[in-house]
């Protein structure tokens, strides 16, 4: 069996501490770990660790934390380490082609998409919300570029109709580990081949925004479903119940009931007993089936249990989004 590469691993939240983990059981040597700053967090606004962190000082490993990997002096102590690959998961700083240039194997990347479709920040909630039927993770080997690199390895899953961000997060968190232990094993045996992105199929997938959030259900019910999902469990859609917010945690298109007539969008109908039926769409014709919720002041629950406790403050009839304020 060949030798086991000495890692470098660079990497901050818990979708980079799976791969952390994952490395730390594998064959080969996590001699170093960089991560961003300690960031207030919480309440309190207390200076908190990440993930990465927490699992590296586990470790007992060497643990470095610098604003930017720009000056030659963190150049030079990473070089120190003596690495024969970096490997870098949701880390946060830019990589200067002089880092790119230190380990002699490069650096990998584990992205959350199959490249090159979704490049960029938020590939996980940007595949559900766009419809995409699969997603997985790309072993990229890093360049200059955003997410441009050499693809070394792509493991692939199913996207259900009930698949959350969050879920989806988990699933890629782990695939992502095994995937790149199984590329550092094929590269330190030679038989890892680098195919380069095609030009056709990318896209980008743009940073999530609070502002996204709000549901405009003049938009088609699948639309609106997928990005219900996508959001969950961050930043979580929403949508005006008067002067209040009802933030909307799962979601399906359905299809109308034998009977029901196009609403204003935005119209809640004869209610399911597990869900909430929206009419939404530019003709307010289709509906979105909404099975757990959040009324202001209170837990997310499923909506069997909101109508249960609270129902009168979503009645068939009433409106919901800024479209009722409007008309009311």
């Amino acid at each position: 069996m060949s030798r086991p590469l000495r890692v470098v691993f660079a990497g901050t939240p818990d979708f980079a501490a799976s791969s952390l983990a994952a490395l730390l059981e594998s064959r080969h040597s996590v001699v170093a770990v960089y991560t961003q700053p300690d960031r207030p967090a919480g309440r309190g606004r207390r200076l908190t660790a990440s993930p990465v962190k927490a699992l590296a000082l586990e470790h007992g490993l060497p643990v470095l934390q610098p604003e930017t990997l720009k000056p030659s002096d963190v150049q030079a102590e990473l070089a120190g380490f003596e690495a024969d690959i970096m490997v870098v998961v949701a880390y946060g700083l830019i990589l200067p082609q002089a880092v790119l240039d230190i380990p002699p194997r490069g650096c990998l990347n584990v992205h959350a998409s199959l490249l090159p479709r979704w490049r960029g920040a938020a590939p996980i909630q940007r595949a559900i919300e766009a419809g995409d039927r699969e997603s997985g993770v790309t072993i990229m080997r890093m360049d200059a570029g955003l997410d441009t690199g050499d693809m070394l390895l792509v493991r692939r899953t199913p996207i259900s109709a009930t698949t959350t961000g969050g879920e989806l997060h988990d699933t890629l968190a782990a695939l992502g580990g095994d995937a790149m232990v199984e590329a550092l094993d094929a590269l330190s045996e030679d038989r890892l081949t680098a195919t380069p992105q095609p030009e056709e199929g990318v896209t980008y997938a743009a940073k999530l925004s609070k502002a996204e959030a709000e549901l405009d259900f003049h938009q088609p019910a699948e639309s609106l479903a997928a990005k219900v999902r996508a959001f969950n469990p961050w930043p979580v859609t929403w949508c005006a119940l008067g002067k209040e917010r009802l933030r909307l945690l799962m979601a399906t298109a359905s299809t109308r009931r034998v009977g029901d007539s196009p609403q204003p969008p935005g119209t809640l109908l004869e209610h399911d007993p597990e869900a909430l039926r929206i009419a939404c769409g530019p003709q307010g014709d289709e509906v979105l089936h909404v099975t757990r919720a959040q009324l202001p002041g209170g837990k997310p629950l499923p909506v069997r249990d909101l109508l249960n406790a609270r129902g009168e403050r979503l009645a068939p009839g009433s409106r919901l989004g800024n479209s009722a304020e409007e008309t009311s």
